[in-house]
């Protein structure tokens, strides 16, 4: 990557990178009257629509290694993450406004890496990237993303609808992420094990682990269920409740039964855990269980929905049912595969400030 700092184009010169990098993710959001290069972006909602809005931030060796992530990628997860929570109201993403804190020695090569990554996401899922801000740090690469969508008001869906007898569901798998995680980890020591040792490390971070390709996108590069949304408004279908997995299918779970003032068993057995995140556990001798319970980053949507109205959806293939909600004084609980009830206050994912 050739080497040019940003220092030595300056901020300005950083941000028509930007714009130029930004442009063709404005023609699907004719919305939007004013987007980089005014003092705020003009965005023009649909007549009847409601608007949500969410934002995330990633920090460098906190959400990501810029060891073992490529610029491409973390960019695209940058806006992923987000859309996720737009998804889990049922809603649609429209548009971003993208901040960055970055060291003036960074190539400004990079900083282009990584908006390649947020343009092409951004357009397959049909959002603008409208603004944003830049700093200079002194602590590493920061990302933050503000994310605004639409839902119609009979559509939109919130962690705090759930009712006993409702079944409860998830889309795609679990654990996959947390598995991806593990195997870039062991990656990275390995790494720096032969550059400390004076050794050559022959084996690239993440290329040529063809067999593990599932897990490491799962963790690199995860796609938001929008997917699961236009189903849903295709077939008139509003969740009871719902929420994104981002900390952990235990977490987000009783995040989603704390609003709804609810209780919920699960069945270990229901669980859709990929085979390859069983195998990989197995290989490096931890518990695929474990990772899908507390892994986080998985980004599928976990949601309830009446019995009844589950027959429209039920052909899905994408879609898992895990188990029942149940009443607040039940608890929230796992039924392992021989039969023992787990209460999961005891299980937690994670959390950015737990000791």
């Amino acid at each position: 990557m050739p080497y040019k700092a940003i220092s030595g184009i300056g901020e300005f010169g950083m941000i028509d990178k930007i714009a130029a990098l930004a442009a063709p993710t404005l023609r699907a959001v004719p919305e939007l009257l004013t987007g980089i290069g005014d003092d705020c972006a003009v965005f023009q909602p649909a007549a009847g629509l409601l608007q949500v809005s969410t934002t995330d931030i990633l920090a460098e060796q906190v959400h990501f290694d810029l060891l073992t992530t490529p610029l491409q990628h973390l960019g695209s997860k940058a806006i992923s993450v987000n859309v996720s929570d737009i998804c889990a109201m049922n809603a649609l993403p429209r548009y971003a406004l993208i901040s960055l804190a970055v060291p003036a020695s960074f190539p400004i090569a990079m900083i282009e890496e990584l908006y390649i990554g947020m343009s092409d996401a951004a357009q397959k899922y049909g959002l603008a990237i409208a603004g944003g801000d830049t700093s200079s740090s002194r602590s590493g690469l920061v990302i933050s993303v503000t994310m605004v969508g639409e839902v119609a008001p009979e559509q939109i869906t919130h962690r705090s609808g759930a009712k006993p007898g409702d079944l409860l569901c998830v889309t795609g798998t679990i654990g996959g992420a947390a598995a991806g995680l593990k195997l870039l980890m062991r990656e990275k020591e390995i790494m720096l094990n032969h550059i400390e040792n004076n050794e050559p490390y022959v084996k690239s971070v993440i290329g040529d682990m063809k067999e593990y390709r599932e897990a490491i996108r799962a963790q690199l590069l995860p796609i938001a269920r929008i997917d699961i949304v236009k189903f849903f408004h295709a077939r008139n279908i509003r969740p009871s409740s719902m929420i994104d997995i981002s900390d952990g299918l235990s977490s987000d779970l009783q995040h989603l039964c704390q609003q709804s003032k609810t209780g919920a068993l699960i069945h270990e057995n229901l669980l859709p855990i990929n085979a390859s995140t069983r195998r990989i556990a197995d290989e490096l001798q931890d518990d695929a269980l474990t990772w899908a319970l507390t892994g986080g980053e998985d980004y599928q949507l976990l949601f309830t929905l009446s019995k009844e109205k589950y027959q429209n959806i039920a052909e899905y293939k994408s879609i898992s049912v895990i188990g029942e909600i149940t009443s607040q004084e039940s608890g929230v609980h796992l039924c392992d595969i021989y039969g023992t009830d787990i209460d999961m206050e005891s299980i937690r994912g994670f959390d950015h400030f737990s000791s």
